[in-house]
């Protein structure tokens, strides 16, 4: 299933006429579309030379969490880890930041230029555990994808 969203992920991001914040939208509210248990998605971006992370664009429910220190929640782990954070129940994480009582489940995957982790894409869901392989491997395409309009 989430393979035939490829195409339409490459479509956006090759879209130069649409500034790369729209065409972020745009993915993360083709995926909350398309992906049932895709229930928010955003990018968070290093900000600036800060040891932080700056709420980017997203689809779903608006958070607090525009900003997060490196190390706090997952999303701050992430940026300190550099690799895949793929949590089946957000309430056995001590370090989680929950931005909604409804979220059950959180996929954080780092976005690299040239190396460097310089931000992530952030998923919630509302589905206890329903995170694969399958989706680290496509949101892996997309930051990859991404990466190239960065």
């Amino acid at each position: 299933m989430l393979k035939s969203l490829e195409p339409k992920v490459l479509e956006i991001v090759k879209d130069g006429t649409k500034s790369v914040d729209t065409r972020l939208g745009e993915i993360c509210e083709l995926l909350r579309s398309n992906v049932n248990h895709y229930d928010w998605v955003g990018f968070y971006f290093k900000n600036g030379d800060k040891e932080e992370l700056k709420l980017g664009p997203y689809a779903g429910a608006p958070t607090d969490h525009t900003i997060i220190p490196f190390g706090k929640g997952i999303c701050g782990q992430v940026a300190m880890s550099n690799e895949n954070f793929v949590v089946p129940d957000v309430a056995a994480q001590d370090n989680y930041i929950a931005c909604s009582i409804t979220v059950k489940a959180e996929i954080v995957v780092p976005l690299f230029i040239n190396g460097e982790n310089v931000g992530q894409i952030d998923i919630d869901s509302n589905t206890p555990d329903p995170f694969t392989a399958e989706d680290e491997r496509f949101l892996e395409f997309i930051n990859a994808e991404v990466s190239k309009i960065l």
